[in-house]
């Protein structure tokens, strides 16, 4: 899954990335309004983690911005503003939640997690797709109930299948969210590690529809 931290306050960012990278996520920072706006304009997250009080654009104005534009990925709020009005005005500009600061990175995660699980609309921590089980909290995978010991890479990639269980996801798209920004990964890294997979899992967990991409047997795909 890909995220994107907009925060101007370095050591805030930096514990944001460590925080979502340790939850599964490929992250991606920005420092201000402008190159937030544009990122999120013409780059596809799993979730977007915006600070209100940012330079060179504000963020509440960013994310009128995308909404206008019709970019719906998650958006979780963070400002050092705490009244409820501006909680409202944060929701009623497109948030689809709101974390005052200061915040503990824990409630930080669950929350981002909650808000990639619905909105693929999975609610639950524990999603389930055929005889495979994934839970979201423990970052654990399992087979008809017998655990499967995976990396985080391949936790990642199963996160995503599953979180898009309904569709064949193209290779780029998959390349893109696991590795984000590193553009040396092509797509023969992807068919070795869904072939690790594939190996732990046994047959009829991960298919493939030549020429399309990759997809959760047992859930119902299209293409």
């Amino acid at each position: 899954m890909r995220a994107l931290a907009v925060e101007d306050d370095a050591r805030i960012a930096t514990d944001l990335t460590s925080a979502l990278q340790a939850a599964g996520f490929v992250v991606q920072t920005c420092a201000d309004g402008e190159a937030a706006w544009f990122l999120g304009d013409t780059e596809d997250f799993d979730l977007i983690v915006l600070d209100l009080g940012l330079p060179r654009l504000d963020g509440l104005t960013v994310l009128k911005r995308w909404r206008a534009a019709g970019r719906d990925m998650p958006v979780l709020v963070l400002t050092a503003r705490g009244t409820w009005s501006e909680r409202v005005e944060g929701i009623d500009a497109g948030a689809d939640d709101y974390l005052p600061k200061p915040f503990r990175m824990e409630e930080l995660v669950a929350r981002a997690r909650a808000l990639v699980r619905r909105s693929a609309g999975r609610g639950g921590a524990v999603q389930s797709a055929g005889e495979l089980t994934l839970d979201a909290n423990r970052m654990t995978v399992a087979r008809r109930g017998v655990p499967v010991a995976v990396t985080a890479l391949e936790y990642r990639l199963l996160g995503y299948l599953m979180l898009h269980h309904a569709r064949v996801v193209a290779p780029g798209e998959l390349l893109e969210h696991l590795y984000g920004d590193d553009f040396s990964r092509e797509a023969n890294a992807l068919e070795a590690l869904v072939a690790r997979l594939r190996r732990k899992l046994g047959p009829g967990i991960i298919g493939t529809r030549r020429g399309f991409g990759y997809f959760l047997q047992g859930a119902e795909a299209q293409g």
